[in-house]
């Protein structure tokens, strides 16, 4: 059921992607709209703000051209919804869930509330299980678990999009890949780095297992906000209604933020802190649950998105607001980037706390935690080792310090650092080489057996 209000002699005024309006129908908020200018165009809003007296409409697309006294808003009678099917896999979308790829829309077998499905918090399960993303300072430090959402931190000019990209062209599950998809989302990218993305899955031959939502920089902010949103709604029809595993990445975060602080602020919201509305928080908070696991429900949904830290501050207020959400992080580190260190991922800093959750026996290998624990506590006593180094001179260090040295060089050298995706029995391998440099004594989050198993042969091969 529609209602039709023509803007004449009622309209206020049209401001970048709003339209100000008095209210003269009985609409909800967030209700889906459909803005018709004098050219004819139909344009997707939707209610952003209302009051018994006035509305504010948010044009999701380009508003040149738009009146006051020509335009008609027709009024859907449901929020805004995306229509999904079985084919989304292998192909490319726009903001809100337009074919990119020149094919004709897909065939929609559910329509769905981008805002998400109602899920009763009783029905979730703890995520556990395993995804194999071929990044060793991930795989092996800080497993990535299915139904977990663990962000990615990252400064300015560091490959982040890199990484991005190659998680999504390698992240697969350790058996039946059948199962697996991948939802890629890139949030206010220009126009370069968004070709970019798609080359890159097309070519690997990725993209037909992924969905690919594309949010270019020079769309509205309004849009920006819904981009999430409508890939997420992909994804969930994808793990909760065809049973599938998804990874969702979405880059970049920041982006999105910004996007809501311009929103909010051409709303005449009062500003909390640097500017970003006080709701900010339970905002992210709408996209981030969206990832899980569900009783009785074969598919689960996690999520990797990508934050980057305005002046490389972890305590700005988008990522120390993502860190309370989400279940640890992974950092990249700029001094491991100068050091031709890829990817730069430091891993002291770096958390997974539902690690334990989808590794050791029965999901990756049996000696995956204490090997793990081994190698945090060592590289934590190289890089103190390290500074001790820098007020001494290393010629004062004892020598199992000086093992600690070449310990910490071969950790970021030959196991953090790598050049083609590994498995996670490849990068336990290195991972046992590694420790071997280091005398019996200090290797004490390791059994006897381990020790026996795993150093000892490395050094006989040395």
């Amino acid at each position: 059921m529609r209602a039709e209000l023509k803007v004449e002699g009622i309209a206020r005024r049209v401001e970048g992607p709003l339209l100000f309006l008095e209210r003269t129908v009985n609409v909800g908020l967030n209700e889906a709209v459909q803005v018709i200018g004098r050219d004819g165009v139909e344009r997707l809003g939707r209610v952003a703000t209302l009051d018994e007296d006035s509305m504010i409409v948010e044009v999701l697309e380009s508003t040149a051209g738009l009146g006051v006294r020509d335009t008609v808003i027709s009024v859907q009678a449901e929020p805004v919804c995306f229509d999904v099917g079985p084919n989304m896999l292998g192909r490319v979308f726009d903001s809100v869930g337009r074919p990119l790829d020149g094919q004709s829309p897909v065939p929609a077998m559910r329509r769905l509330r981008i805002d998400g499905l109602t899920i009763n918090p009783a029905r979730r399960a703890l995520p556990c299980d395993f995804i194999e993303t071929g990044v060793t300072a991930i795989d092996l430090m800080n497993s990535l678990v299915r139904g977990q959402k663990l962000p990615l931190f990252s400064g300015g000019g560091l490959p982040h999009d890199r990484l991005a990209t190659e998680i999504a062209q390698r992240a697969r599950l350790r058996g039946n890949n059948d199962e697996f998809a991948v939802v890629f989302v890139g949030i206010g990218v220009s126009h370069d780095v968004a070709e970019s993305f798609r080359s890159a899955m097309e070519t690997s031959g990725a993209l037909g297992h992924t969905a690919m939502f594309l949010n270019r920089a020079d769309e509205s902010s309004a849009q920006r906000l819904l981009t999430p949103r409508f890939a997420l709604t992909a994804a969930e029809y994808l793990a909760f209604v065809e049973g599938r595993h998804v990874l969702v990445i979405m880059t970049d975060m920041t982006n999105y933020c910004e996007a809501l602080r311009e929103v909010s602020a051409s709303h005449g919201e009062i500003p909390g802190r640097k500017g970003f509305p006080g709701y900010m928080y339970s905002d992210l908070a709408t996209i981030f649950e969206r990832a899980g696991c569900l009783h009785g429900n074969p598919g689960t949904l996690t999520q990797l998105p990508i934050v980057t830290l305005p002046g490389d501050d972890i305590g700005h207020p988008i990522p120390d607001l993502t860190g309370y959400i989400t279940e640890g992080q992974i950092v990249l580190d700029r001094d491991l980037h100068r050091g031709n260190t890829y990817p730069p991922v430091n891993v002291l800093p770096s958390l997974s706390r539902l690690m334990d959750y989808g590794t050791g026996e029965g999901f990756t290998d049996a000696d995956h935690p204490q090997l793990t624990s081994q190698l945090f506590a060592s590289y934590a006593n190289a890089r103190r080792v390290r500074v001790l180094a820098s007020v001494m001179g290393q010629e004062g260090l004892s020598e199992i310090d000086n093992s600690y040295l070449e310990f910490g060089d071969r950790f970021e050298q030959e196991l953090i650092s790598q050049d083609a995706p590994r498995t996670l029995e490849e990068s336990m391998t290195i991972g046992w080489a590694t420790l071997a440099v280091l005398p019996d004594g200090e290797l004490t989050r390791l059994s006897n057996e381990q020790i026996d198993a795993c150093i000892r042969r490395h050094r006989r091969h040395d």
